[in-house]
């Protein structure tokens, strides 16, 4: 019942917690990580500007915000970490951290065999992978500075949303030619 109570508060505490700590050390970590993705994604070819239809802005801001970000969040995050307000030592977080992260970054491998079909060839992709770590990486600088889901969610969001809409996932997850389908 410890364990039950334990998840319990971490998802109270985590959602109702505002992310009022935003210092210099997450907004270099933000920006660190927007450079990555950007220089590593184009120089890989993993990333290409292309723009999806403007039709399907809204249900795909929307879905991405649901899932993956606010489920991913919620349990590689929330559920996973301690709480870092916790009394937990910089290590022991470190520890939970990397654990978390190992689980995010296998999670998609995985998701791509069972629930999203679509996304094997992405999900297995190493350069999707590398910056999956780096999201998930920053993610998790977010919430251990926050306390709060919320900004782990915007970050996971935004960098889900303008990949599909502006730099091709939508292509490479082979859902922008259902789109088009529409569109003739």
């Amino acid at each position: 019942m410890s364990i039950f109570l334990t998840i319990i508060e971490r998802v109270r505490l985590g959602f109702t917690t505002l992310p009022m700590h935003f210092n210099r050390s997450l907004a270099v970590s933000i920006c660190a990580y927007v450079l990555f993705g950007l220089v590593f994604g184009w120089r890989s070819g993993f990333i290409e500007c292309k723009r999806s239809p403007s039709g399907s802005v809204l249900k795909i801001m929307t879905t991405s915000f649901i899932a993956p970000a606010l489920l991913e969040e919620t349990f590689f995050r929330v559920l996973l970490l301690p709480y870092p307000a916790s009394e937990i030592s910089t290590q022991q977080y470190f520890v939970w951290s990397v654990i978390s992260l190992l689980l995010f970054i296998i999670y998609h491998p995985i998701n791509a065999l069972t629930a999203f079909p679509q996304g094997r060839n992405v999900f297995f992709d190493r350069r999707f992978l590398i910056l999956a770590t780096a999201l998930g990486i920053t993610c998790t600088i977010a919430y251990w500075q926050t306390a709060s889901i919320w900004l782990p969610v915007i970050i996971h969001w935004l960098t889900v949303s303008i990949w599909l809409l502006c730099f091709g996932g939508l292509n490479k997850l082979g859902l922008n030619r259902e789109e088009n389908k529409d569109l003739s």
